[in-house]
């Protein structure tokens, strides 16, 4: 049995960019006959407010602060109010502050059909702050009773999650779909973005398209391009995200400590990632924790190779087509980069580039993703 018209609420924490934002707007552009999307931020537009006008649909905002302040409190009232209005057949949260918050807030709008969204692998202390921690333990004990279904990106989020008490008979893996007709390979892109951060003819450009978070752990980058240069061998990177600009006090004194300052561009945020891929010879994973990385599967669909730590699914993403490396091994990170270098321009580099294409195309496109979730929808839906 298939819903004729389905009324889908998303409540997402914020829509500041990051993976989860990306996907949520991927998954809305897509307006397929007998879907109607709202959209709720927690914590104002962001960065991808613009992207949702663009296409025709106008996200609620909300001004959440911390737990337990009065606004926060009126907030909650007016997000229960809100969804009552709404009346969606399906709630689809996204993040963990949403995941209770919005699903609290359902509830009392009297709207049971509750999916929550989780998009974390690594719930270690040291990645983790104690609040965020804490909601994470909330939703755990909730788990049994407040989703009908709990939604991951990944195998190893999964797993993760089941282990700190979630109800593991609510999971469903749905891997990160892509726009295959955005993120394709394009060398007029490519020319225009290299000529723009002055990059020569033939040389050869790392990248990593990540913010400056413990997360994405850019020192372990760092101190393994240090280690590739401190060979004489020739090594440019660009480093493209949130923060990630001179004005980053910290980064810039880990440039000057590994003597990177030549070498590194810090090209901060930036909407026009499918060009910045196609720019890039190789992209860099340095991460020390993931759930899917979306910008691996984003680079490989633009034909450009990947180095990864094994962080995630990002190992299962790359499968033969790149690289992997443990995390936090900036020697083994320095090797990886260094055989890449050496390979580049060879009859290999060029089939791997093929096939890292290939590879995307066949196991995450945007339709396999949103069919997925359209039919994780539609069975919530007639419970």
């Amino acid at each position: 049995m298939i819903v004729p018209q389905l009324k889908i609420l998303h409540i997402i924490t914020s829509l500041d960019q990051g993976g989860a934002e990306a996907v949520l707007c991927r998954l809305v552009a897509d307006r397929k006959e007998g879907v109607e999307y709202s959209v709720i931020s927690l914590k104002g537009e962001g960065f991808y407010g613009n992207t949702l006008r663009a296409n025709g649909l106008v996200p609620y905002s909300f001004a959440f602060k911390r737990f337990f302040q009065l606004a926060s409190f009126f907030e909650f009232v007016r997000l229960v109010r809100l969804i009552a209005s709404l009346s969606p057949d399906v709630v689809q949260t996204w993040l963990y502050h949403a995941d209770l918050i919005g699903g609290l807030a359902a509830r009392l709008a009297g709207c049971r059909r509750i999916v929550w969204g989780i998009r974390t692998s690594n719930l270690s202390p040291a990645l983790n702050s104690r609040f965020t921690l804490m909601i994470a333990w909330c939703c755990a004990r909730l788990s049994g009773i407040l989703p009908v279904a709990i939604a991951t990106c990944s195998v190893e989020a999964a797993k993760e999650h089941k282990r700190m008490g979630y109800d593991s008979t609510k999971f469903q893996v749905i891997p990160n779909g892509f726009d295959l007709g955005v993120y394709v390979p394009d060398m007029e892109k490519r020319q225009r973005i290299r000529a723009e951060w002055g990059v020569a003819q033939g040389e050869v450009l790392f990248g990593c398209v990540a913010r400056w978070d413990p997360y994405k752990d850019h020192p372990n980058l760092l101190q393994a391009l240090s280690a590739v240069a401190a060979k004489g061998v020739p090594v440019r990177c660009v480093l493209v995200g949130g923060g990630l600009t001179t004005k980053n006090r910290v980064l810039s004194d880990l440039l000057s400590k590994y003597n990177l300052n030549d070498s590194v561009v810090l090209a901060g945020s930036r909407s026009d990632i499918p060009a910045v891929m196609n720019a890039l010879d190789f992209h860099i994973l340095p991460s020390a924790s993931e759930a899917f990385p979306n910008v691996v599967a984003e680079a490989m669909a633009c034909g450009t190779p990947c180095i990864v730590t094994d962080v995630g699914d990002a190992a299962m993403i790359v499968a033969d087509t790149g690289w992997v490396v443990p995390p936090k091994a900036p020697a083994l990170l320095a090797s990886a980069i260094e055989e890449a270098r050496d390979g580049f321009g060879g009859e290999n580099d060029a089939k791997r580039r093929i096939d890292a294409r290939q590879r995307i195309e066949g196991n995450f496109s945007l339709e396999k993703m949103t069919r997925a979730y359209r039919e994780l929808w539609e069975s919530v839906a007639l419970k």
